[in-house]
């Protein structure tokens, strides 16, 4: 009995928290219809293994139903949202306390609807994260710097890496690190060059590989090249991803065309603001020999560097 309730339990729970798409909203998970559902299963299953006098089939085959007719009603509704693209930069405007003008301004707009952040609580906290398209050798020296400093990042990867890279994957979850979502092909185009079907599967593929190989459930998601639709972030936050912006970044992805240490260092600590989103390639030796400095520097101007919530 306790297998077959768990079988059934597992066949909703797969377009739901497990695969990263679900049929709810991802604000509404911990109540949404879904769960409440695998719960009426659970309750409800009698010792023959059926459940409320329907059997296991039968009910599995409800579940793909409503299952199919959310899908439909959801890429309905969002089809008619927007994909016009957005392409932003931090900019070099900022409030009179130094957080930049263009990532409040977003995060006040769409922050709350799509459950994405470009700026975080003004406080004087910052987040660290990275992007890993692919490993340039300089991903476990980050590491060791990060540990040696008692500090949580979050490192956004790819199908690629995730495939490649395992054993440094491993470490960022041994680690205490968050791993995030950076899509599973990197889209040139952005996400909204793909269609609604081909962005769920970017969310789908990537978050059951990652479950499946190191038992670990994503939850953020950094969008492929930055930019954005409304229809985008609508996916993402359907998936149950909350997308993670930034309100720092510079030119630092091309390892031929690196800034100065020193230079690199002092933009990252003169731009220090409130909430801050640190985006930092980890690809670049800068970043690479720059960021244990750069913590230091944050932490004497009374800045806490916080883990991801």
């Amino acid at each position: 009995m306790k297998g077959k309730t768990g079988l059934i339990m597992a066949a909703f729970i797969t377009v739901s928290a497990v695969s990263g798409c679900g049929v709810f909203d991802s604000n509404d998970k911990e109540n949404g219809t879904t769960t409440i559902v695998a719960e009426q299963i659970k309750d409800t299953t009698s010792d023959d293994g059926n459940i409320g006098g329907i059997s296991s089939e039968e009910t599995t085959t409800a579940a793909e139903e409503a299952t199919s007719h959310e899908k439909i009603t959801f890429e309905n509704d969002v089809n008619a949202i927007s994909n016009e693209k957005v392409t932003w930069g931090v900019g070099v405007q900022v409030n009179p306390d130094n957080r930049p003008v263009a990532p409040v301004n977003l995060q006040e707009t769409y922050g709350s609807k799509y459950a994405v952040d470009w700026i975080k609580e003004d406080e004087k906290v910052i987040y660290l994260t990275f992007d890993e398209g692919y490993e340039n050798g300089y991903t476990s020296r980050i590491l060791d710097t990060l540990k040696e400093k008692n500090v949580k990042a979050v490192f956004f990867i790819t199908m690629p890496y995730a495939k490649s890279e395992q054993e440094l994957v491993k470490r960022m979850i041994d680690e205490g690190h968050i791993v995030g979502s950076h899509s599973v092909t990197h889209p040139s185009g952005g996400m909204m060059s793909l269609s609604v079907e081909q962005q769920i599967n970017e969310y789908k593929e990537l978050h059951q590989y990652v479950l499946d190989t190191y038992g670990y459930e994503m939850w953020l998601f950094r969008p492929p090249t930055g930019a954005f639709s409304e229809q985008t972030l609508a996916v993402a936050n359907h998936c149950g991803y909350r997308s993670v912006m930034w309100s720092f970044a510079y030119a630092d992805w091309d390892p031929a065309n690196q800034m100065e240490v020193g230079k690199a260092l002092d933009n990252a600590v003169t731009k220090l603001h409130n909430g801050a989103v640190y985006l930092l390639h980890a690809v670049s030796q800068t970043n690479t020999e720059m960021l244990g400095n750069f913590i230091d520097k944050a932490r004497e101007k009374g800045f806490e560097i916080k883990s991801y919530n």
